[in-house]
Order: C-alpha cells, then structure tokens, then sequence
C-alpha cells in the first residue's frame, strides 16, 4: 500500500531571492509551504520575482506571510496599502458598527488582492484575541473585547479574503489575550477554567467554525485544562476544537524557533522533537522560522530528522492532512499590480479604508 503523501512543515528563505540551498530545502516533499517576512522583501517586482522561482520549483506550496494590518504588516511601501490595526475597526464599531464591517470587508479585499497581486498566496490573519488590555503582544492586533463584536468583524474580514480568493488563519487559538507574558520569550499561563474560557476568548471559534479555513493555537498553558501549550495538547486541538466546536479546517502550530514554545513538561525540545509533538497533537502544519539565514543547518536537520522519523514509523504522513493544505491554496486568477488601478472593487475598497 502506498504511503499518503504529506508535506506538514512550513520553512522560510534566507533573503530576497533564492539561494541553492533554499532550492534544495524547498524541493524537500516535506516541505509544504514558505513564509515571507520583512528581509524577504525589497520591493514589488523583487517579490513577485522571487515567488515566480518558488512556484516554478513547486506549484503546491503554500506561500504565506503574516501581514494583517496596523503594526503587523511586513510589506509597506511601493504602492502597499497601509492597513489599519483591528483595534481601529473595533473603534469604528462603536461609532457605526455598519461602517465598521464594510471597512473590515474592505481591508480584507484589499489585504489579499495586494499581496495575490505579487504571488502571496495566504496570510495569517485575521487574530481572534479579545483585548483585555494587559497583553502587550496582541495590544490593538485585537478587534474588540466583546468576543461578538470580534466575530462579526474578522467575519466581515474574511470575507474580503474571499473576494480575493484567498483562504483565513483564526489566531491563537482558544485565546492569547487575557495574559501578559509575551510567548516569543515566555510561556503564559491562564488559570481559568474551561468554561469560563469557552464563554469568552474562544467564543470566536465556535461561532466562526464553518467559516474559517485555518487555526493557529495559542503558545499559551491553560493549566486547569492541559499541562502543554494549547499547540501541543490533544485535548485542546482534537477533542475541543476539531470534536467540540466541529472544526475541520487546517491547523498551524504557531513558531517551533521560540524557546518559550518547546518547553514542554519541564523539557526544552528540538525543532524535530516539536515539530514531531505538534503534528502528534493535532496540527496539520509546523511552522519553523527565522532558521535559512546563515547556513541553515536546523532546517537541515529539521528535514533529515523528520525524513528519519517517517522511515522508522514514529511518525506517518496522514492524507487528511495534506488535504487541509492544498486546500488554503488560493482560488481564481490573481489580478496583476497593473490591473489593480482599473480594477473597481478594489479602488472600492481602498476608499472604505479611510477611517
């Protein structure tokens, strides 16, 4: 019987264009996808060069960036739209809550038809984090406090994504924004029991269930539900999100590269050993950062050593999986940066986005 294909790790490329190394790592079956961030870019014809390359290696992989608008935003000049925060469209809700989620529709559409318009096929947005005002890593990332006023905006969001045929990424899933500590340096822990967490931060992921297309769990512990970061924890992945809230999309782990987020029971692990406790979860997808500048030698032993592991059974590709990937490639014909200026619904929406 022939062993399902799956390609669960998403990697990144050392600069502005590819390097043999980024070639031989991206040629990799298990590599699914790449993402881009700020030292990948130089500007608008470099990118859309440099993502030709990577289609032309491989046309499946997912290329993805973290651009949601306001101070998350990794491309910002030669012609991109500056984006507002979320914080700023929860703002406008209380003043015009209709305004409000066309402005949202708005940004999404134009979130996505931009970054399409230079081959940039998914970005990690929209954040579903409730502003408690205390966590300083999600600040005004988040649309609102009231976790209705949150869905109903990251919907109208999301639908703007669509517009442009571009798949979603609900994040940190069941809620990163009732602690302070900063995951990218420590492990928060929330002390609140399930029920109380259910009816409030992770809300967003009941109602939005058929809506959204990709998870990404919070590096967060909830000690009262799972002793591992919610990333990690089959019961948070499996047995809540997929069996309770009836979640079917693809799920992220969120950066393997923190410290923070491979301490697990007491055990710092290596990239493999997370990437390894991550899909064993429930994820579909690890996600390693920041390891291609230099000489990239934890990407390499990253794809050796998950190749080791398929050959000695301690982890098995599963179908479902890629499934789930190839599933949050965009869908229609992207429209060209030159075709963006007679294109009416996105002159539309950029002009929604004076707020």
């Amino acid at each position: 019987m022939t062993e399902p294909s799956h390609a669960p790790l998403i990697i990144d490329v050392a600069g502005t264009e590819l390097t043999a190394a980024d070639r031989r790592r991206l040629a990799d079956p298990l590599v699914g996808g790449v993402i881009h961030f700020a030292r990948n870019w130089e500007n608008r014809a470099q990118l859309t060069a440099l993502n030709a390359e990577i289609k032309a290696l491989r046309p499946d992989l997912l290329i993805c960036v973290d651009h949601e608008g306001g101070r998350v935003q990794r491309f910002r000049t030669d012609g991109f739209t500056r984006l507002p925060s979320m914080r700023a469209l929860g703002e406008l809700w209380m003043q015009d809550a209709l305004r409000a989620t066309r402005a949202a529709t708005a940004c999404g559409h134009v979130l996505a038809t931009e970054l399409r318009a230079c081959g940039v096929d998914f970005s990690f947005t929209p954040v579903l984090d409730l502003d408690y005002g205390e966590s300083s890593v999600i600040g005004d990332r988040s649309f609102h406090r009231d976790p209705r006023v949150a869905s109903l905006l990251a919907k109208s969001l999301m639908h703007g994504l669509l517009q442009a045929g571009m798949a979603n990424c609900g994040k940190h899933f069941p809620g990163h924004g009732f602690v302070r500590a900063d995951s990218h340096v420590a492990i928060p822990v929330d002390r609140r029991s399930l029920k109380a967490i259910l009816a409030d931060d992770a809300r967003p992921y009941d109602w939005l269930a058929g809506t959204l297309t990709a998870v990404m769990p919070a590096h967060v512990i909830y000690p009262k539900v799972d002793a591992r970061p919610a990333g990690f924890s089959s019961k948070w992945l499996g047995k809540i999100l997929r069996s309770q809230l009836g979640f079917d999309g693809a799920v992220f782990s969120d950066d393997l590269s923190m410290e923070a987020a491979r301490r697990i029971d007491g055990e710092l692990l290596s990239y493999t050993q997370a990437a390894l406790a991550a899909l064993e979860a429930g994820c579909d997808l690890a996600l390693l950062c920041n390891q291609s500048v230099g000489e990239g030698a934890p990407l390499d032993e990253l794809l050796d050593s998950m190749a080791a592991a398929r050959a000695a059974r301690r982890w098995r590709p599963d179908a479902a999986s890629e499934r789930r990937r190839l599933a949050l490639l965009p869908r229609g014909q992207a429209l060209t940066w030159p075709q963006l200026a007679q294109a009416e619904s996105y002159l539309r929406a950029r002009a929604m986005l004076q707020i």
